[in-house]
């Protein structure tokens, strides 16, 4: 099976369905596989073949689902691009992935323009833009409207031949040594993690996600494709800066199931009306993107009850998901990621691949279908993290007797204060449990006497009055000395990407350059 299938068979069972909701507008399975269709057939006409890549540059829309099923059908390979761009990034994962079309909009013109003079092996623009002069300036590249193919491309289906095996997409994830890495998918490894997806969320037609989070993000693709899967719909809310929106929002399209990073909850809690409206027609609410503190977990879980609460572990390189917590032992097992989704192999191992036994600390270690081939053009980062039939995550954690799994932090979120290591998780977790705290990053910094000192950066919530002396006071009680923060900042923000997740590498980088 491949992906592009997910569609198709979706607009062949129910083709006058509603499928994806945008901007107060509903669009059917059948009108979404005809313009992907006639999308399809365009790329086949200007020499897009079987393995050759194309970049979409696009927000959450229409247009973003009819394009990633596009590239698909044609054969093509996908290159999700973040919106949050500049024209050098642009330029280089362009460059990078050998692309030789994009397909985007208006808004992201002026960094398109450019970067595309720098990479001349982009030999095509499909655009959402009246005016293509800027384009046709190039030179090296053609230019075409996109409303132009979807009034009178061809709506046949493009029958070009894959399997299962071919890649179907590369999803750029941060490089240890901020070089992006791309990790490259194929049909295969989605449609696998799709099934195990929608086994255990018990996905049927009759669901309904609400996506805020963006589809060049694994996690947000996910949503997408688990959905069309079974013939679910998708409600697209790009609003979440006013959180109110999207929660009346959930309610008017009856949505049944809403996903979010940890920072998602946290803003839903402490700046929105959520505790004062009611979700009928929720049934399940899912995190993943990084570790939830547990005493977030409980109040997520209390708070949009009786819906239920999956906690979820996964990764880019696992084509989103390794593992889930079962609604139903959740309230024993706070804190912990859960067990192995359906046909993946989840377990604590030594620097060799070897099981450690119960309780013991190692990295995280995976097996399955689902796993990236590799690396686009990086093959030493892959054999880092590809070993022996095994994927590496770079996590550190522990499983108790019960074959649960608990991740106590990232080996290379580890701060070694003195001659003891300290897990930022585990600080972070114990802060949160402050009523005043909002959001919370702890990193490690240098220190002339102790090698590396524990620091804090601490959002209050909203109205709250916190200071630096009340956290020492609380962590006092409750962590080891040396686990204490030599320095705690109180900041109003901290940075994210478009996804939520909170980047501790820009909080580095600052540091080193007070």
């Amino acid at each position: 099976m491949q992906v592009n299938q997910f569609l198709e068979n979706s607009a062949a069972q129910f083709p006058n369905k509603e499928a994806v909701w945008y901007k107060d507008e509903w669009m059917s399975f059948i009108t979404l596989e005809t313009l992907a269709n006639k999308l399809a057939n365009y790329l086949k006409e200007i020499g897009i073949r079987r393995g050759e890549r194309v970049a979409i540059l696009y927000e959450n829309c229409f247009n973003y689902i009819i394009a990633y099923y596009a590239i698909l059908k044609a054969g093509g390979v996908t290159v999700a691009l973040n919106t949050e761009t500049t024209t050098d990034s642009l330029a280089y994962l362009l460059y990078d992935s050998g692309a030789r079309a994009i397909i985007t909009n208006a808004r992201f013109s002026k960094y398109v323009v450019p970067a595309i003079k720098r990479t001349p092996d982009v030999k095509h623009v499909i655009i959402s833009q009246d005016d293509l002069s800027e384009y046709e300036l190039i030179g090296h590249c053609s230019q075409v409207r996109l409303n132009d193919i979807y009034n009178s491309g061809n709506p046949e289906h493009p029958a070009v031949r894959c399997i299962d095996i071919d890649l179907a997409s590369i999803v750029y994830t941060s490089g240890s040594t901020g070089k992006p890495k791309g990790v490259t998918l194929t049909h295969l490894n989605i449609v696998t993690n799709t099934r195990s997806i929608v086994s255990y969320l018990q996905l049927t037609p009759q669901d309904r996600i609400m996506v805020v989070l963006p589809f060049y993000y694994i996690y947000g693709k996910s949503l997408l494709n688990t959905h069309f899967f079974v013939g679910g719909s998708v409600v697209i809310d790009n609003m979440f800066a006013y959180p109110n929106v999207v929660l009346k929002n959930i309610i008017k399209t009856e949505a049944t199931g809403f996903s979010g990073v940890p920072s998602t909850f946290s803003i839903l809690l402490n700046s929105s009306n959520v505790r004062k409206l009611k979700f009928a027609s929720l049934r399940y609410i899912t995190q993943a993107g990084g570790a939830m503190a547990p005493t977030l977990q409980q109040e997520v879980a209390a708070v949009f009850a009786p819906a239920k609460l999956f906690i979820m572990y996964g990764a880019t390189e696992a084509s989103a998901r390794l593992s889930y917590m079962d609604p139903e032992a959740l309230p024993r097992k706070w804190g912990s990621i859960g067990k192995a989704i359906p046909n993946v192999d989840l377990f604590v191992a030594d620097d060799r691949g070897n099981e450690l036994p119960t309780g013991e600390i190692g990295e995280i270690v995976g097996r399955g279908a689902n796993l990236m081939v590799g690396y686009w053009n990086d093959p030493l980062e892959t054999a880092q993290v590809l070993r022996n039939g095994l994927y590496y995550t770079g996590d550190l954690g522990r499983m108790d007797e019960e074959g649960y799994l608990y991740v106590v932090g990232r080996k290379k979120d580890m701060i070694k204060v003195g001659g003891e290591r300290v897990s930022a998780k585990e600080v972070e977790e114990v802060i949160l449990e402050i009523d005043k705290v909002h959001e919370v990053a702890v990193i490690g910094v240098d220190d002339a006497t102790l090698g590396e000192a524990i620091k804090a950066f601490i959002v209050p919530r909203a109205d709250a009055i916190l200071s630096s002396e009340e956290v020492m006071v609380y962590l006092r009680g409750r962590l080891p000395h040396y686990k204490n923060p030599k320095y705690i900042e109180i900041c109003t923000a901290l940075p994210k990407n478009e996804s939520g997740k909170i980047l501790k590498a820009v909080l580095r980088e600052q540091q080193k350059n007070n």
